[in-house]
């Protein structure tokens, strides 16, 4: 298990080999998934992340800023996160292309892990070293009056709330705490605060939203859904149940089975309701609930688990 949560390790050897990493690791590859469960324990039945050929913060591009937006003279330092740096770097585009759109300067910063991983495995000391290093690079960017959003609710969750109880009196922490948003919930704050720039238009197909629980234990009501009802003629159903997977537990030989009947009302739910897009804010719970939707009904899951900024940049007819 500890090998699977050295996130920047396994992140930087993936995406410099992301050809043969995602290979290796598709469900498909008899030979080698099965090596792996023998070996590392990991499920050869279990989705794994795919790596990107380029993380998120090595990304130089940026779309030009509408100066003419409601929001203009805001200013977010987007914290990668593991994740959204190394897997999934279509989130971070979508964000950035939103933010962009509505005038909101915006700079890709990752100094490292926020060790939920680790603290998933009760390895609170390591937890605290990436707290402090974390917080000690990204304390300019707030000093400088720039907003802290995380494109991962777990991440989020850890900057907002789980940081300031591990590692307590930490002058970076505490100030770090205070600027950090969850993704949804900071286009929320622009719609409430300034409103949104204009031009989002319907999507083609209906959505089904499951709710994170670190979304969820942020305590800040469903910024997800909020954030898709601005989007014109939207079909929204929303999951609020555990997805089941459980971070690196639930790929583990001994638990995917598990992780599945505990994710089997979320995958129910999808089904029934047969919607164009299965969105979650996790993109690993996503990724679960799809193996479900399949092991119910085989055809009946979409080819991805979007996230919900991917959805809404869709809207805005951003991105591909």
């Amino acid at each position: 298990d500890k090998q699977l949560t050295a996130t920047d390790r396994n992140g930087k050897l993936g995406c410099s080999m992301s050809g043969m990493a995602n290979w290796a690791t598709k469900t498909s590859n008899g030979l080698t998934r099965g090596a792996m469960q023998a070996i590392a324990g990991v499920d050869k039945r279990a989705a794994l992340p795919k790596y990107a050929g380029t993380p998120l913060a090595k990304e130089k591009v940026k779309p030009a800023i509408d100066t003419n937006a409601p929001a203009h003279g805001r200013k977010v330092a987007i914290y990668a996160t593991c994740y959204g740096n190394y897997n999934t770097p279509e989130i971070g585009e979508a964000l950035i292309a939103i933010l962009a759109k509505n005038g909101v300067e915006c700079e890709v910063v990752y100094p490292g892990c926020c060790g939920m991983p680790q603290m998933e495995q009760g390895d609170l000391a390591q937890v605290a070293e990436n707290a402090k290093t974390v917080a000690r690079e990204l304390r300019p960017w707030v000093d400088k009056g720039y907003d802290i959003v995380a494109l991962v609710p777990s991440c989020a969750l850890m900057l907002k709330f789980e940081w300031p109880l591990i590692v307590t009196g930490d002058e970076n922490v505490e100030m770090l705490s205070k600027a950090s948003f969850d993704a949804a919930e900071y286009i929320v704050s622009i719609a409430k605060k300034e409103g949104l720039a204009e031009g989002l238009t319907p999507l083609d197909g209906a959505v089904t939203l499951h709710v994170a629980c670190h979304s969820r234990a942020q305590n800040m009501g469903n910024k997800a859904a909020e954030m898709l009802r601005k989007i014109p003629e939207i079909d929204l159903k929303i999951v609020q149940r555990c997805s089941g997977h459980g971070g690196s537990w639930g790929v583990m030989k001994e638990n995917f089975d598990v992780a599945l009947k505990v994710g089997k009302p979320v995958a129910r739910d999808a089904v029934k309701q047969e919607s164009k897009y299965v969105a979650s804010e996790c993109p690993l719970a996503g990724m679960h609930i799809l193996q479900g939707m399949d092991a119910l009904e085989a055809g009946k899951a979409p080819p991805k688990s979007p996230h919900p900024i991917e959805l809404f940049a869709q809207a805005y007819g951003l991105g591909g």
